[in-house]
């Protein structure tokens, strides 16, 4: 059986770009390891899920790379990115706002369901 890794991103400030490189990476990195990797993306953090909003992010301002192109690269590497629903509400975005890499909207019970039922480790940002 597969090791999962759930990252959840609750305290994680779109606004505050240095904050987004660790939790993103890390998830690339475990899903090249072949871990199945979830990115739950809570609170403040689920604006990085909204068209447009990680394409203007970068790391550093001489990083050519946006937070999006690192999604993207996470992504591809077999990450899979959830918004959690209540925040959709929140912040008045609908499912249709979500960039593609965004692989639905779960709900708290989702995340807590996983990580009670199943061999998994839970990173928090």
């Amino acid at each position: 059986m597969t090791q999962k890794l759930i990252i959840i991103l609750a305290n994680t400030d779109p606004r505050n770009c240095e904050e987004l490189g660790a939790p993103i990476i890390q998830a690339t990195v475990a899903a090249a390891m072949s871990y199945n990797v979830e990115v739950i993306c809570t609170g403040t953090a689920a604006k990085l899920l909204k068209n447009g909003v990680a394409a203007k992010l970068h790391l550093k301002p001489s990083e050519p790379r946006s937070m999006h192109d690192f999604i993207k690269e996470a992504h591809a590497a077999g990450v899979k990115f959830f918004c959690c629903a209540p925040e959709l509400d929140l912040f008045d975005m609908r499912k249709e706002d979500l960039i593609p890499e965004c692989s639905g909207v779960v709900g708290a019970a989702h995340f807590i369901e996983e990580i009670m039922s199943s061999e998994c480790k839970v990173l928090t940002y």
